[in-house]
């Protein structure tokens, strides 16, 4: 039987593998998140929630565009967010409910990360017990982006040691999302388990790429603020199929919220 010329089987390997990445991303798309409730808007707050009894400020048409997402890290009122999210903000607060947002505090700010703190807190997020990812983990965004609430599923590619930063690349997004996502910078980076791996900083659309902080980087911004994370939950799995009810879920608890900056 004769013998495959070697160039052939590495143009059939490749060509397979091309196939799976792209089968990958048509199917890794998350559907649009729910409705909002009719009539929701006419209460400030559930009483039921985390804020219910916390000072809040009821949001300015100026202040309704997101900058960005903010996740926390401890039940007492303690989130992290990206330090580009809050550049040049003097009063930043976290959007609790619709149009009503709690005013939030700069407590910190180390490298790519700023902590925050609130009056009141919401569940923290686990944080990863692996230090980091391995070569073609996914990884999930949940945040905000355009108004309204986004996510992104992603592959990762591997440690930028230039920049200490974790290169990930798209894989799926929310339906009807589009380019560019600053709202999702500040948001977690969560892998399979439910647990947040890094911060997302950024992405490329052109490239298809996203950045994302390494989970070390986020424990070194606490510790900067001289803040402890609370003892969270253990993250619940997280597919490709699932992503965007998992992202719905966060978002409800006020896990993951939405960051603005209020006029003076």
């Amino acid at each position: 039987m004769p013998r495959l010329p070697v160039w052939l089987i590495y143009l059939t390997i490749v060509v397979a593998m091309l196939v799976v990445a792209l089968g990958r991303r048509e199917h890794a798309n998350a559907p649009r998140p729910p409705p909002p409730v009719p009539g929701a808007d006419q209460t400030p707050i559930a009483p039921t929630s985390p804020f219910a009894n916390a000072p809040l400020v009821r949001l300015p048409d100026a202040a309704k565009a997101a900058r960005g997402t903010a996740f926390s890290m401890n039940d007492r009122g303690v989130w992290l967010t990206a330090k580009t999210v809050v550049k040049r903000c003097a009063r930043p607060a976290m959007v609790v409910a619709d149009g009503w947002a709690a005013p939030a505090k700069i407590r910190a700010v180390q490298g790519d990360i700023a902590v925050l703190t609130t009056d009141a807190g919401a569940p923290a997020l686990p944080l990863a017990i692996a230090a980091r990812p391995r070569s073609g983990d996914n990884g999930f965004l949940a945040g905000f982006s355009g108004g309204g609430p986004g996510e992104v599923a992603a592959l990762y590619l591997g440690l930028d040691a230039g920049r200490e930063r974790l290169a990930w690349a798209e894989i799926g997004r929310t339906d009807g999302l589009r380019d560019p996502l600053p709202g999702l910078t500040g948001g977690p980076l969560l892998n399979a388990a439910g647990e947040v791996a890094g911060m997302a900083l950024g992405d490329a659309p052109r490239r298809g790429r996203l950045d994302a902080t390494t989970r070390e980087a986020l424990t070194e911004a606490l510790a900067a603020a001289k803040l402890l994370r609370s003892t969270a939950e253990p993250g619940q799995p997280i597919t490709l199929d699932n992503y965007g009810m998992a992202a719905d879920s966060l978002r409800r608890d006020l896990s993951v919220v939405e960051l603005v900056c209020l006029p003076r």
